[in-house]
């Protein structure tokens, strides 16, 4: 017998009808689909994944610690057998792909040093010094990177090595032409410093901002080091001659550079990026497949602790951390694609990974409607025995969902075991079967909203177990095969088995709601109030079962995109069209692919967002109306006086744009440094302190906002200690041995690669490996004999420890005054970028929640959704960057304290929580075919709360971006939603009532205040089901309305509340 559940008051255990046993302690199973073979089947099978102790295998013994081992030689085996341990650690590491990344890079490291420390390599670069900027290319351009991202490489470094060239010649001629010819050497230097050196560094700086690309930004320091090592520390721009020497070793130590990394890159261990790009859809896509087994068992089991468990966690972040290296390895291997002339494969590897976004989208659609289940089984019913019986008076919905008094609870579902036989699953179907029903085989009306969850997963929940199952096995069997050709594998019996399956699902979907919803009309005696809350449940129900239905739909379309990924692939043509550029104008059609779910007519809704890393923040339309409203205000106004105004502030404007003012700090930065290079009084200090290297270190420490350039500013100073005291070290136990340097060399180069490989700490690494670099390296050029005026530091007699120092003051000096140019010269502020762009992103979302979703549906007869082509995803993406700024204001200092790190990250995540509901509600008017009669009645009946409704949301999304904007405190009268929406959920039980009154007694009763006539209700042939979709609605916005709480609660914390004691005229 089943168990009584202990909330049920004593005085029921004896009436009739009797208390609904749970149908869902045990959940049976019903047919599924084995996609792998297509077969049907009904034997025992889980959504459970196995646990990690599992998967792993038992664990060995441990060793046990020094302290327990008594005798010595109990000790030294012990101690051997960690060593031996240990050391097959480390090989196990180093066969890894990280490990063999960094003895790549090192390798590579090594080759180019020889530049600096064999003769002939040395004797073919000429005298001058700096050649150890080859072994410095191998450390920006390191070769622990894909073959596409390699190409990629090259072509950055020589565009910035040609524009360093160009402007080194052209700084050249200017400083000949106005210097020596024109004998006027302060203007050829004024020029020089002016031109070359603020609008050449300003220009490097607005590249680094606009194209926002890790390359772009080692390209950038590479032209940097070009420029500075020719225009400030050659002695011929100040002489007034032109030298082309300095020029042509640049361009040797190019190629010697380029050529070291490239060869290390292509014939070690080559790695492509297209492989790396099938890896990581395996993982994505296997992290979509575990998600989606464990939200739907969460809903199945009417508890939370799935989606709160330590394995949806995991999932989750896999998905996470693996879907920016999805970005990355397809931007990468666009390269190998397109330089094999294998543009389509590209463009369809683009669309799977688009088809995968969506699915990932789906997921978070599910999870908010199991969330609106969740939220429905915490609500509660008052204790009184006679609540639902025929003559109660009518309760409202408020009263029946927020009860103190938890007494009615969902009995949690336990999948059958794997043991579980035929015969323990026919007693308990029978049991159940007859316990569900009375006395003469009806069946018992409902006692609380939480008995209608268990008959409707007694009705679908089987069906809804193998429709999940038949998903989660697809999205976890891996869609390429292994390495290393990574063939697509996908299984030809997948698309009949989903096909199968998502009919099975509908069938019994369909009949499951017919036939809770004609048993919530067996007993129309009970309250509209009462009956409306039930429906609410009844409509979450089929809010689930049709975003899960929604789900293997989008699988059908990522299917379909395999297998077209596959025809291509099958069919190796190579084209080639992106070199046959007089024919590009024929090919814009083709230019990128349509995936299967796209509509012939993309809308262009709203507009992509830009490459650029750091959201906007005010958009230019706000801006341009604070700019003209005054001017248009004006009753009396001179047109020419205007006019140019407006043309004059327009031009400002531009020039104001972050990124123009980035290059415009960045070169007067680099000027201001530079200008000691040139003055004649203080040029000895500046070569005798090597400011060229300060002036590098500023052009490194400049980042976008100040919170990175305090972040690469640390990373610089403690990689500058680090490098000048490995040189030191080094060059002191080998006495400037050359063969001793580059094996020692070999030990600091495995460390630095090893931070920016394994560890993930670039600008360490690299500024470790430059400082090691620009001392050693440098100091055994010296002892070489090389053309350079460097006897204050020991000329063919290097002293390291002068060396060291003047390396150690000038980079120390530049990361100061990087510091100070970023934070005084038009600072832009993480923090400031992150507020506004936060605010940017409520106003929108509450303008898109304005249209009013189901109006959308209603004006467009179920053809379009009110979340457009396009703005979901642009949305979650825009809502990512505000992440990568909240990581970096964490960062930046001020006096008013540290940045709210925690409090910022709890509204993000209740942010990406409301993107959940946005997108939820677009499936859930994600229509096929046309309005049915009944919900279109419904639609004009509540169009008029509805708006309200929208409006409101709108509202409160107003309020919270402005009370973000401006810092200002809320009011303890925020704007509610739960009145509009309990307004809404009144006027739906009112078209009910009017609706039964209308058909009863023929259109005799008046319906107050409605669009519709009674007479015309009448007519209206409304169905159950139609009222689903207004309730649907009702839930989601519920789901919305409750994470703005959310946000609300903590602007509260950061910026308090006012109330109306609160004096503020002062």
């Amino acid at each position: 017998m089943s168990s009584m559940s202990p909330a049920t008051p004593p005085s029921a255990t004896g009436q009739w009808p009797p208390r609904r046993p749970s149908v869902r302690n045990k959940l049976r199973n019903g047919t599924f689909i084995i996609p792998s073979t297509g077969e049907r089947s009904r034997r025992i099978f889980t959504l459970r994944t196995a646990p990690p102790d599992q998967i792993d295998g038992p664990r060995g013994p441990t060793s046990e610690p020094f302290s327990s081992h008594q005798t010595i030689s109990d000790r030294a085996h012990t101690a051997a057998q960690s060593i031996r341990s240990r050391g097959i650690g480390l090989f196990e590491w180093l066969d890894s792909p990280m490990g063999r990344g960094v003895l790549k890079c090192t390798l590579a490291y090594t080759l180019a040093s020889l530049a600096t420390f064999w003769s002939p390599l040395s004797d073919f670069l000429g005298k001058p010094d700096g050649k150890h900027v080859v072994a410095t290319l191998t450390v920006y351009f390191h070769p622990a990177r894909s073959a596409g991202s390699m190409i990629e490489a090259i072509l950055i470094a020589i565009v910035a090595v040609a524009y360093a060239e160009v402007v080194c010649i052209l700084s050249m001629c200017t400083s000949v032409l106005f210097g020596s010819v024109l004998e006027m050497v302060p203007l050829a230097h004024a020029l020089v410093l002016a031109i070359f050196i603020g609008g050449g560094f300003g220009f490097i700086g607005w590249a680094k901002q606009k194209m926002n690309n890790p390359l772009v930004d080692v390209g950038s320091t590479l032209a940097s080091l070009a420029i500075i090592g020719v225009v400030t520390k050659e002695t011929a721009v100040f002489a007034s001659v032109f030298s082309n020497q300095k020029i042509v070793q640049i361009f040797k130590m190019l190629i010697m550079g380029i050529t070291a990394t490239t060869a290390v890159n292509l014939l070690v261990w080559r790695v492509s990026a297209v492989d790396l790009l099938r890896q990581s859809m395996t993982k994505a896509s296997t992290s979509l497949g575990d998600m989606l087994a464990m939200v739907t068992r969460g809903f199945l089991s009417g508890s939370e602790d799935d989606l709160l468990s330590s394995e949806f966690a995991a999932a989750s972040s896999t998905y996470s951390s693996v879907y920016p290296q999805l970005a990355k390895n397809l931007r990468e291997s666009k390269f190998e694609r397109y330089f094999l002339g294998r543009e389509r494969l590209y463009q369809l590897d683009r669309a799977v990974i688009r088809s995968m976004e969506t699915l990932a989208q789906s997921i978070g659609g599910l999870r908010s409607a199991a969330n609106t289940q969740f939220a429905l089984l915490k609500e509660t019913v008052e204790p009184a025995s006679d609540l639902f019986s025929p003559g109660s008076s009518i309760i409202s919905p408020t009263r029946l969902k927020s009860g103190k008094d938890r007494l009615l609870v969902l009995s949690s579902i336990d999948e059958l075991s794997e043991e579980s036989n035929d015969e323990d699953r026919n007693i308990r179907k029978d049991k159940n079967k007859s316990s569900a029903e009375g006395p003469s085989g009806i069946m018992p009306a409902f006692r609380n909203p939480s008995e209608i969850f268990e008959l409707f997963i007694a009705l679908l929940g089987p069906s809804m177990k193998s429709l999940a199952f038949t998903l989660s096995e697809v999205l976890r069997d891996p869609p390429f095969g292994c390495a290393p050709d990574y063939e697509i594998t996908i299984n030809d019996n997948f698309r009949q088995s989903l096909t199968d399956a998502l009919g099975l699902f509908n069938d019994a979907r369909a009949n499951a709601l017919r036939e809770l919803y004609k048993t919530l009309e067996l007993n129309r005696t009970r309250s509209e109030a009462i009956q409306a809350d039930f429906e609410e449940v009844a409509a979450a129900c089929g809010h689930f079962s049709f975003s899960l239905q929604a789900f293997g739909e989008e699988m059908q379309k990522y299917l379909d995109v395999l297998d077209d990924l596959k025809h291509t692939s099958d069919h190796r043509n190579r084209t080639w069209h992106w070199l046959k550029w007089w024919r590009r104008g024929q090919q814009h059609g083709r230019k990128i692919p349509t995936l299967p779910y796209d509509s012939d007519e993309r809308e262009s809704l709203i507009k992509p967002i830009k490459k650029s890393a750091m959201p906007k923040g005010i958009p230019d339309t706000m801006v341009a109306r604070r700019d003209t409203y005054n001017w248009e205000a004006a009753e009396q106004k001179s047109k020419v006086v205007a006019t140019v105004s407006q043309r004059l502030l327009r031009v400002l404007r531009k020039l104001a744009r972050d990124d123009i003012r980035f290059g415009l700090k960045v070169g007067i930065g680099a000027t201001l440094w530079a200008a000691f290079a040139f003055i004649p009084q203080t040029r000895e200090t500046y070569r005798h302190w090597r400011g060229e290297w300060g002036l590098l270190s500023f052009m490194i420490v400049c980042s976008m906002t100040v919170g990175a350039s305090n972040t690469t500013g640390f990373a610089r100073f403690i990689g500058t200690l680090i490098g000048v005291g490995a040189s030191g070290l080094n060059w002191t136990v080998t006495q400037g041995n050359a063969f001793g340097l580059v094996v020692l060399g070999w030990f600091v180069a495995f460390w630095g690669f090893w931070m920016i490989v394994a560890r993930g700490k670039a600008p360490l690494g690299r500024i470790t490996l430059l400082a090691y670099n620009v001392s050693t390296l440098y100091a055994y050029s010296l002892s070489q004999s090389v053309e350079d005026d460097d006897d204050d530091e020991g000329g063919t007699h290097p002293i390291i420890g002068e060396i060291l120092l003047h390396r150690f003051t000038a980079v120390t000096a530049g990361i100061l005054w990087g510091l100070i140019v970023c934070r005084v010269i038009w600072p832009i502020s993480a923090r400031k970028k992150f507020k506004e762009g936060l605010s940017m992103l409520y106003l929108q979302m509450g303008l898109i929640w304005k249209r009013g979703p189901l109006a959308t549906l209603l004006r467009t007869d179920a053809s379009r959704s009110y979340l457009r082509s396009g703005e979901q995803a642009a949305l979650q993406k825009y809502a990512v960057r505000l992440d990568v700024l909240r990581n970096s204001a964490a960062s930046e200092f001020k006096l008013r304290g540290p940045f709210p790190s925690e409090q910022s990250g709890r509204l993000m995540r209740c942010t990406h929580r409301i993107l959940d509901g946005f997108y939820a509600m677009s499936l859930v008017t994600q229509r096929k075919g046309r309005l049915t009669e009944g919900e279109r009645a419904l639609l004009l009946y509540t169009a008029d709360e509805r708006a309200v409704l929208c409006d409101r949301i709108c509202h409160v999304f107003q309020v919270l971006a402005s009370s973000l904007m401006l810092e200002y405190p809320l009011t303890d009268a925020l704007p509610s939603v739960t009145g509009p929406r309990d307004r809404l959920l009144g006027k739906i039980f009112q078209f009910r009532k009017d609706h039964t009154l209308a058909t009863n007694d023929n259109g005799g009763a008046t319906a107050p205040g409605t669009g519709l006539k009674p007479e015309s209700l009448m007519h209206i042939n409304v169905e159950e089901r139609d009222y689903a979709l207004l309730y649907a609605y009702a839930l989601v916005t519920g789901q919305v309305a409750e994470e703005l709480k959310g946000v609300a609660r903590e602007i509260e914390g950061l910026f308090g509340v006012l109330h109306e004691e609160s004096l503020l005229l002062q």
